[in-house]
């Protein structure tokens, strides 16, 4: 098959680019570089089957070839890129999601959209299941990735509901791997790169929050298995064992060897306390479930930093 895929140039989006040529489709990768990276393209140089356009999907997307996929992964999607980034993570998920929409609809193509475990907001329900409606202050800072992710999930129900479209929605928990950027405000990148540098671990509140953590091809294997035979009704994909910040931070040293210590900080505002997906819905339509544990992924994870620090 052919597929294009937005925001190729992120660190989920080029995972996601690299397991389609492995499993033999034509790849186009779209990409404006306001977060992306082409380094994480770069080894991609010379396979004839994948083709890298700049073009920033909030404006039209004049693509006139035949087309099987459309996966729009496109959008600044770590705190501190999308509170720097307000306008365009809004228009990313709002025009950007409607012109994906419509290009795959014009090649009668289907449409993946990478929406987020963040349309939870701060959850009221434990752990959270795709039926749960969530609990999302819609003006608050965090509001202009949280709606634009919603709006995102509606505006893709209504082209599978309104012309047809073959859709599918999957609602993406934490994640980590190689290619984060080392200050794009995630916890798992924080806690690596100030490890390995000697500084203190930020530690926000008092470190019993809880987050579940994804290998990264772990997720991507599942955003393949949705891709391919899931349903249109938004999917779960993420680990649901949990840990708390501070038992992160401590095996983070523990794999890294550093001395630092911890520095607790104010809790941002509107952050989640706590955040685990219930994948029963995986399990059973996909047959998928997180095959790599947190450590062991910490330590697939810790060396990309090593070399980037230093």
């Amino acid at each position: 098959m052919t597929l294009l895929v937005t925001g190729a140039a992120g660190f989920l989006g080029s995972h996601l680019v690299d397991r389609l040529l492995r499993d033999g489709h034509q790849v186009v990768g779209m990409d404006n570089f306001i977060t992306g990276n082409k380094q994480n393209l770069a080894h991609l140089g010379g396979d004839a089957r994948f083709r890298l356009i700049a073009h920033n999907v909030s404006t039209y997307i004049a693509f006139h070839e035949p087309l099987d996929g459309v996966l729009h992964f496109a959008s600044p999607a770590s705190p501190i890129d999308y509170l720097e980034l307000p306008i365009q993570t809004l228009k990313v998920g709002s025009l950007g999601t409607h012109n994906g929409l419509g290009l795959a609809l014009a090649r009668r193509a289907r449409f993946l959209l990478a929406s987020t475990s963040e349309v939870y907001g701060d959850p009221l329900e434990h752990p959270q299941r795709e039926t749960y409606w969530g609990h999302v202050n819609p003006i608050g800072p965090r509001g202009v990735y949280d709606e634009a992710k919603r709006f995102a999930e509606a505006m893709t129900m209504a082209y599978h509901r309104h012309h047809g479209l073959d859709t599918r929605i999957v609602r993406i928990f934490n994640t980590y791997g190689p290619r984060m950027r080392p200050k794009d405000g995630r916890v798992v990148s924080n806690f690596i790169v100030q490890a390995l540098r000697g500084d203190p671990l930020t530690v926000y509140g008092d470190g019993s929050q809880s987050r579940s953590f994804c290998y990264v091809d772990d997720l991507i294997d599942g955003i393949v298995r949705l891709y391919e035979r899931g349903g249109h009704e938004p999917t779960n994909i993420g680990n649901p064992i949990e840990f708390t910040m501070l038992e992160l931070a401590e095996l983070v040293l523990k794999l890294t060897g550093s001395r630092s210590k911890l520095v607790h900080k104010p809790l941002p505002t509107d952050d989640p306390r706590q955040r685990q997906p219930d994948i029963t819905k995986a399990r059973t339509e996909l047959g998928w479930e997180p095959a790599i544990p947190l450590e062991e992924g910490l330590r697939r994870t810790i060396p990309y930093f090593r070399d980037l620090v230093g």
